[in-house]
């Protein structure tokens, strides 16, 4: 199980949001890039970086500083927030970012996400935020009408090979993962399963890893100190 750090930008600062709420805002730090590299030294295998301003308009407000945490690490980085169009998907890719994460558009738009796949493969990602069990859009502030797990068997059959699977209530609250959620979502879908949300300690890394999800999204954690990455991914490794 890969465990991804998570950078989340808002106006090139990095933040976290609790549960999503654009009020709820939390600065950690004024340079993306130099905590990209610190989670890069500590050992993390690939980054996980959100635009949440593009999350919010549509429009990838944060290219540059993106790009350069892309240009500064030898790990690979996966991007969501805005990535709404097969332009953008091209323009992210071509600025050095190995995958994209679908989200909105992938519920809204299930032609686009057709096309992304046959040309791009697995360097789409498709992120399946829930909030009571039912698919949420646009930053998560609507919800659709239909269930994460039958828009992840509705995708995999498209030819998604890697979904990465939020919990709402959980993210950016430090209670702990939804592990009956993350549970029946990996046996539910024959693709890799990324697990978002509530990760508060260590524990909760070792509960993730028996559900069989092959990774997990460690965000506020890392920041309050919670988790330590380096001892983090030692545990994995026993």
């Amino acid at each position: 199980m890969i465990i991804y750090p998570a950078i989340d930008i808002i106006n090139g600062k990095c933040v976290r949001l609790q549960q999503g709420s654009y009020s709820e805002v939390t600065v950690f730090g004024d340079n993306p890039v130099e905590m990209a590299m610190k989670w890069e030294s500590q050992g993390a295998e690939y980054l996980h970086l959100v635009d949440l301003d593009g999350a919010r308009s549509g429009n990838s407000d944060n290219l540059e500083v993106i790009k350069q945490i892309a240009s500064k690490l030898t790990i690979p980085v996966q991007l969501g927030g805005g990535i709404r169009s097969l332009n953008t998907i091209e323009t992210v890719l071509s600025n050095g970012v190995s995958r994209v994460i679908l989200g909105t558009s992938a519920v809204n738009d299930p032609e686009m996400l057709k096309l992304a796949l046959n040309e791009y493969k697995e360097k789409i990602v498709v992120g399946i935020d829930a909030k009571d069990g039912m698919v949420a859009i646009h930053g998560w502030e609507k919800t659709s009408d239909f269930t994460a797990i039958d828009f992840a068997k509705k995708i995999e059959a498209l030819g998604t090979k890697t979904i990465i699977y939020t919990d709402i209530s959980r993210d950016g609250m430090l209670k702990g993962p939804n592990l009956e959620a993350m549970e029946d979502m990996a046996k539910s879908v024959g693709i890799d399963v990324i697990a978002s949300g509530g990760v508060s300690c260590l524990a909760d890394i070792t509960s993730l890893k028996a559900t069989g999800v092959s990774g997990v999204i460690v965000g506020k954690a890392l920041y309050t100190g919670n988790i330590n990455l380096i001892e983090a991914i030692e545990s994995l490794k026993e």
